[in-house]
């Protein structure tokens, strides 16, 4: 199955500062992730980041922050908890009501209806701390009914046996 890039969107989780030299090969999956924001800019696929307490471990890594449109720092292991899922699915706009008899109006002087954006419900979800934090997310996404992948060369974890945790029986994906 392919991806359409108008459907898609980039989540790129956790790569900061302070944190990427503890991550197990941590450059191999740092330079992954800066392909797959170069690739998602190109095929014009929004990109998202986010920092797991950002005081205590850093920004994003310079080159991980300007792929990104926002930056979304946060507390808790689940980005979504944190708002990242209205910046995924923002809310339509309600258009405004005409006033008086709108179709009494000539239509060059209707006001025009305000056109939803198309949904993006693929999600390419990539990070650091892959047990926790990449995990919680992914979770989440999938609870609120978005299409996950994830790019497993492109997710690290402080220790090596801490990377396969997205390995999950299908029934409880």
């Amino acid at each position: 199955m392919l991806l359409d890039a108008s459907q898609s969107q980039l989540v790129l989780v956790d790569y900061q500062a302070r944190l990427m030299p503890a991550i197990h090969e941590g450059e191999a999956v740092l330079g992954n992730a800066v392909r797959l924001g170069k690739l998602a800019r190109l095929m014009q696929v929004p990109a998202w980041g986010t920092e797991e307490n950002p005081s205590g471990l850093g920004p994003l890594v310079p080159e991980v922050r300007a792929l990104c449109q926002r930056t979304l720092a946060k507390m808790q292991f689940s980005a979504v908890e944190e708002g990242l899922g209205e910046w995924l699915r923002p809310p339509v706009p309600v258009p405004a009501q005409p006033r008086g008899n709108a179709r009494s109006l000539p239509k060059h002087l209707q006001k025009a209806q305000a056109e939803a954006a198309p949904e993006r419900d693929a999600i390419v979800l990539a990070g650091c701390e892959t047990h926790v934090c990449l995990l919680q997310t992914a979770l989440s996404l999938i609870e609120d009914e978005f299409e996950v992948w994830v790019v497993t060369d492109a997710c690290g974890s402080r220790r090596e046996r801490n990377r396969p945790a997205l390995r999950r029986p299908p029934s409880r994906w």
